[in-house]
C-alpha cells in the first residue's frame, strides 16, 4: 500500500499548491487575460503588475507587518518559555488548571472583542500605532505558544536539568544554556506558527490602523474597489506578501520538521 499512498500524497500536495501556483502565474499576465472566463494560460507574460505595484510604494505596509510580527514572536517566546518551564518541566500546583486557563482565552470570538478593543485603544490614544498591534498579537498568541513549548519542553530530559542544578546552574542559565539548546526545533516551530498567525492578521490591523501602521493585508484590500477587482495585480501583491513567509518557512524547515514532530511519540 505504500506507492498508493505515495500517490495520494502527491495529489494532497498538488491540490493544495495549485491556487498558490495560480496566483504566480496569474500576476505576470495583464488584466484583460486574467479577467477571460475560462481563464487563459498562455496568455503573454509580463512584469507591468509589478512595477504598478512598486509604484504604490508596498514597502511601508511590508515593514509594518514584519515590525509587528517580529517584535511580537520575540515577546511571546520570551513570555512563553519560562511559563512553560514552569507547567512541564517544575509543574506547578493544579497545572491543568492554568492550562484550561490559556485555553479559554482563545473560546471568545476575535470580533466580539473588536469593540471593547477598539474604545480601549481610542481611549488610550494609540490608535494607528504599529505598537498596539504588538501588544494584541503579543495577546493572541501567547496561549498558543504556552501548549506548544510546554509539549516541547516536556521532551526534554530531567537528568540533564538536575545535573545542571547539581553543578550550581540558576533558572536564567538553565533556560539560556540547557533548555534552549535542547528546544531549538520546538522553538523554531512556535515562532514561525506565530509569526504566520501575526503576518496574516486582518481584523485588527484593518480596524485599528489608517495610514501609519496599516499592515500587508490591509494592502491587499485596496485593489478591491468600486471599479472592480484588480485580479492580476492583486495577485501580484499577494505573492509579494507571501514571500516573506514562504522564505522564513523554507529557511527553518529542518528545524520545523522537528520541532512539530516532536513530543508526538511519547
Amino acid at each position: 500500500m505504500t506507492p498508493v499512498w505515495t500517490f495520494v500524497a502527491w495529489l494532497a500536495t498538488l491540490a493544495f499548491f495549485a491556487p498558490v501556483a495560480w496566483m504566480v502565474l496569474t500576476s505576470f499576465h495583464q488584466e484583460a487575460d486574467a479577467a477571460t472566463n475560462p481563464p487563459s494560460l498562455l496568455a503573454p507574460f509580463t512584469l507591468d503588475q509589478y512595477e504598478l505595484l512598486l509604484g504604490r510604494d508596498i514597502t511601508p505596509f511590508l515593514l509594518n507587518s514584519a515590525m509587528a510580527s517580529v517584535i511580537s514572536t520575540l515577546l511571546v517566546l520570551a513570555l512563553s518559555i519560562p511559563a512553560a518551564y514552569a507547567l512541564s518541566i517544575k509543574p506547578v500546583e493544579k497545572w491543568t488548571d492554568v492550562m484550561f486557563f490559556f485555553l479559554s482565552t482563545k473560546f471568545l470570538p476575535v470580533i466580539a472583542a473588536l469593540l471593547p478593543v477598539y474604545l480601549i485603544v481610542k481611549d488610550a490614544g494609540m490608535l494607528d500605532n504599529v505598537w498596539t498591534l504588538i501588544i494584541l498579537y503579543t495577546a493572541m498568541n501567547l496561549p498558543i505558544a504556552v501548549w506548544m513549548m510546554r509539549s516541547f519542553l516536556a521532551e526534554v530530559p530531567k537528568e540533564i536539568l538536575e545535573a545542571a542544578e547539581v553543578d550550581g546552574a540558576g533558572l536564567p542559565t538553565v533556560l539560556l544554556r540547557i533548555v534552549g539548546p535542547v528546544a531549538v526545533p520546538g522553538i523554531a516551530a512556535t515562532a514561525l506558527i506565530c509569526f504566520i498567525f501575526s503576518w496574516n492578521e486582518f481584523l485588527f490591523a484593518v480596524n485599528l490602523t489608517a495610514t501609519k501602521a496599516s499592515t500587508a493585508p490591509v494592502f491587499l484590500v485596496g485593489f478591491i474597489t468600486n471599479e472592480g477587482l484588480f485580479l492580476a495585480r492583486l495577485c501580484a501583491a499577494a505573492t509579494l506578501v507571501s514571500l516573506p513567509v514562504l522564505i522564513a518557512g523554507w529557511a527553518a524547515q529542518d528545524k520545523l520538521v522537528r520541532g512539530l514532530s516532536l513530543g508526538a511519540v511519547k
